[in-house]
């Protein structure tokens, strides 16, 4: 009556200390990181309010072409679905690293029929006793097995798991960030190539017009052979610039086709087809260099992989320890049919085990050192994560605050080219002034129509890289908009502390 007593104490120490492990290691260090970004004293940033990461980002142009691209690029990109289907693998193995934390139980049964050698010593031994050398054997049971994980091996396995399963998710959204971002930079890239071509043919029929014209003069005797040459030079420069756009749009097409997971020549380019670019001042809810940590998943990523690393190097530690483990096992065996069932066929055994590495030849402390090396490795990639995320974010606001002061400069340029050159052709036929100055009025007022073009190119791309360096979305807001402070809604972070 004692024994099964004894028993229930051992496992119930057994239990009780499972309750520690080795290898508890800080991994909530403070960040130095600045109270606040550089760039953000410009007019055109807005630093009370953090980035919504709910908000379709691209709604921001207006164009419903674009809505309904960004929509098939979710559904159908290659590249997420990728992403999609290594989550769904860690996701797998993060609950197949649980389970040895709960009892294992396995279920067997077996029926055959044997006989021994008469001439082996067994044999002999039974010929003598008068029992017959032939035997049926039936066996049914259930052995059941259970580490009791007292250092905490399995626990940490568990958690080097689930922080794989934590990074996969972080890649994805990564990776939806990236994709979509790039899927609005083709599109920008598109409808800019699609403008300048039908900016260079509406000043290709101008400069033929003014070839016309040039003909004409030079016919009637009031002009000279020289205009008329100009005229022609200016004509076919206008006209050469339209195949090299086509092929621009063309070779964006195609990028948005295969961002759309079909293959490039699926459709063909809608024509003309121009997106709305950002004109409009806007107010960027940029939040804080703290809050940054929390939205970009790729420092995320980062963070959750040195979680990985921290809890492998945990579980390299254990191996210094036993290991503890409660079996059983229980059924019924007989070698007679009809006694199967009766009580006497009954087995049972039940009782602890260890396992304790002796001597290892320094093998159990390379692994530690290797787990410890590769920590710090992931620690310094975070550290170069958080960097490079303050680099982005600083950079793209820079380059959307610049150009938005260079884009409105660009528009009054052009507003004054296109009256300069309207002026100077009204001058020309009124013979006031030389044919020089119309093909110069001209070429000025197509090379400033096009620096708009290009300029709101290159703003839509630093407002989609903006996007980009802020980890996800952030609410556009007119100047004069409200400014209410509204809080990130990112995932709280364990933060690994420095392994030195």
């Amino acid at each position: 009556m004692k024994q099964p007593a004894t028993w229930v104490m051992i496992v119930s120490v057994l239990a009780l200390a499972a309750g520690c492990r080795v290898g508890e290691m800080d991994v909530r260090p403070a960040s130095n990181l600045p109270a606040r970004f550089i760039e953000s004293g410009s007019a055109l940033a807005e630093e009370a309010r953090a980035p919504d990461q709910g908000l379709e980002w691209w709604k921001v142009f207006r164009d419903a072409e674009l809505d309904a691209r960004m929509a098939r690029v979710l559904e159908a990109n290659h590249d997420l679905r990728l992403a999609g289907a290594r989550w769904e693998e860690a996701r797998a193995a993060a609950g197949l690293a649980r389970t040895p934390l709960h009892p294992k139980l396995d279920g067997a049964a077996q029926t055959g029929r044997s006989r021994l050698s008469g001439e082996s010593l067994n044999g002999r031994q039974i010929r003598q006793a008068g029992q017959p050398l032939e035997n049926n054997l039936f066996h049914a049971g259930v052995d059941a097995s259970w580490e009791i994980d007292v250092f905490g091996a399995v626990r940490w396995g568990a958690e080097a798991a689930s922080a794989d399963w934590e990074v996969a998710e972080e890649h994805r959204r990564d990776v939806q960030i990236q994709v979509l971002a790039e899927t609005g930079l083709a599109w920008v890239d598109y409808g800019a190539a699609t403008r300048l071509s039908k900016l260079a043919r509406d000043h290709a029929r101008v400069h033929e017009s003014t070839l016309a014209l040039a003909s004409d003069r030079r016919r009637a005797g009031v002009g000279t052979e020289l205009d008329e040459a100009r005229a022609q030079a200016q004509w076919h420069s206008t006209q050469a610039r339209i195949p090299e756009l086509e092929e621009q749009a063309r070779r964006a097409w195609h990028r948005l086709a295969v961002l759309e997971g079909r293959p490039a020549s699926a459709t063909e380019p809608s024509e003309p087809l121009s997106p709305t670019l950002a004109q409009t001042e806007l107010r960027v809810p940029i939040g804080l260099p703290s809050e940054l940590l929390q939205r970009r998943p790729d420092v995320r990523k980062a963070e959750r992989e040195l979680a990985a690393a921290t809890a492998r190097a945990g579980l390299a530690r254990t191996e210094w320890f036993p290991r503890f483990y409660l079996t059983g096992a229980a059924g019924l065996e007989s070698v007679e049919a009809s006694d199967f069932l009766d009580g006497g066929s009954r087995f049972w055994s039940l009782g602890p085990s260890i396992r304790w590495p002796i001597l290892h030849a320094g093998r159990i402390r390379r692994h530690v050192e290797i787990q410890d090396a590769r920590r710090g490795q992931a620690w310094i990639r975070y550290e170069q994560a958080i960097a490079k995320a303050l680099e982005d974010v600083e950079t793209a606001l820079v380059g959307f605050g610049r150009e938005q002061e260079r884009n409105h400069m660009l528009r009054e340029a052009g507003k004054a080219a296109a009256l300069a050159s309207r002026l100077a052709s009204d001058r020309y036929e009124a013979g006031v002034t030389g044919f020089q100055d119309v093909l110069e009025a001209q070429r000025v007022d197509l090379e400033a129509q096009a620096g708009v073009v290009e300029s709101d190119q290159t703003l839509a791309k630093h407002l989609i890289r903006l996007y980009k360096a802020l980890g996800g979305g952030w609410s556009p807001v007119s100047t004069a908009a409200s400014h209410g402070a509204k809080g990130s809604n990112g995932l709280p972070l364990d933060l690994p502390s420095d392994p030195q």
